[in-house]
């Protein structure tokens, strides 16, 4: 944040000129304001160039462990105007990266979709006739450069599709800051402090540069491409005899977080303490589905079957106080999200009940009236005939 400093006016000073200096203070605030970066997601710390700005969206992880190797699959969602970023996500042992597949979360939102149940209601909503048409309502470049400064150490480079990798060790995490800003992303001093835990407990880090490739258009002319949408997922594999997840450097976010989870474990897991967000929700939890156990996500099943599927929401990253541990759930109870799909009862070829039942009640009305009138017609007694008038004899 740009802080402007103001000294005294002089006496000289004309009303025009005040007027100027308080334009160009609210320009230059609102410049700073819109070229802050979005320093961390859930998965680590994205820096963009300096005047650049990225967004993360949504996180979307998969998380596989057997009780010795831990392995992550990452996806982001990002928007924003920068065209190239650094990442630097921590893990507690020596990772190995490659390009993860994108299959794998299809699979994975397939095997975890919500199970659709018909909920049927009696008299006609605002959607219905004759209120209104009948629609169903629905619940719901080049590599990094070898470090050159002390305290940094490079234990492995890769290039994978758009992603430029380093695998770095840091003893000083002012180190791995001024590594990171010599290879062309300056980071707040306050990442640098945030990153102080992970150092302090003989961390390593995945720094990654991702650049889009530049196009052209009809007329052979290029243009930058700026980074935005889902990006390619990233596989990372390391030892670990707890399953973590790293979330300690959300808490630099300046947008609300949301972070959707996939464990695969032997057994059902849950994470130890929300950690400064909304309470994690559970929507899935159960064995992977044979149908669906194939390809990367058949792979990560294997040995650690059962899926449990989270999602959180960090409306106040600040408050965000550690990494993710998950533990083992008292019970494997299998468990699914069920949505409501609500539909207008109808019998035979889309009648509705309630047209019939009115009607039926109309005629139940109009027989009850007219019946019995009906019968007190039927028993109504018929009038004696008229005397008849015998004329008296003559005589």
């Amino acid at each position: 944040m740009t802080t402007v400093t103001r000294a005294p006016a002089a006496t000289s000073l004309t009303t025009r000129a005040r007027v100027l200096l308080v334009t160009l203070a609210l320009v230059a605030f609102q410049i700073a304001w819109i070229a802050v970066p979005a320093y961390a997601c859930g998965c680590g710390a994205m820096v963009p160039r300096t005047g650049q700005r990225v967004v993360v969206d949504e996180e979307t992880s998969a998380v596989r462990w057997d009780g010795r190797t831990e392995q992550i699959v990452m996806r982001l969602s990002v928007h924003g105007d920068g065209r190239d970023v650094a990442w630097v996500m921590p893990v507690p042992h020596r990772a190995d990266v490659t390009l993860g597949d994108p299959g794998l979360f299809n699979g994975l939102e397939r095997a975890t979709a919500p199970e659709w149940r018909t909920r049927h209601y009696f008299w006609p909503r605002g959607h219905d006739w004759p209120f209104g048409s009948d629609t169903d309502s629905a619940g719901a470049k080049a590599p990094l450069p070898a470090a050159t400064g002390s305290g940094v150490g490079v234990v492995g480079r890769e290039h994978l599709g758009p992603f430029d990798v380093a695998r770095l060790t840091a003893t000083d995490p002012d180190a791995l800051a001024d590594w990171l800003e010599d290879n062309g992303f300056p980071l707040p001093a306050r990442l640098a402090e945030a990153l102080r835990p992970y150092v302090d407990q003989g961390w390593e880090y995945v720094a990654i540069r991702l650049a889009p490739e530049d196009t052209a258009d009809s007329g052979g002319r290029g243009s930058r491409t700026v980074l935005g949408g889902r990006l390619d997922p990233l596989h990372l594999t390391f030892a670990s005899d707890r399953l973590v997840y790293p979330m300690r450097l959300s808490r630099l976010a300046r947008t609300p977080q949301r972070l959707n989870l996939y464990v695969l474990a032997p057994h059902r897991m849950e994470p130890r303490s929300a950690i400064g967000g909304q309470r994690p929700e559970v929507t899935y939890a159960g064995r992977v589905p044979a149908d669906e156990a194939t390809g990367e996500l058949g792979e990560l099943s294997t040995g650690a079957p059962y899926l449990t599927a989270l999602e959180q929401s960090f409306p106040r990253p600040s408050r965000i106080d550690g990494d993710h541990e998950l533990r083992r759930a008292a019970d494997d109870t299998p468990y699914r999200t069920v949505r409501y799909r609500n539909e207008l009862l109808t019998v035979g070829p889309g009648v509705p009940v309630w047209i019939l039942t009115l009607v039926g009640t109309a005629a139940v009305v109009v027989a009850a009236v007219t019946l019995p009138a009906l019968r007190r017609a039927r028993r109504r007694p018929v009038p004696p005939p008229p005397p008849v008038r015998v004329p008296p004899r003559l005589g």
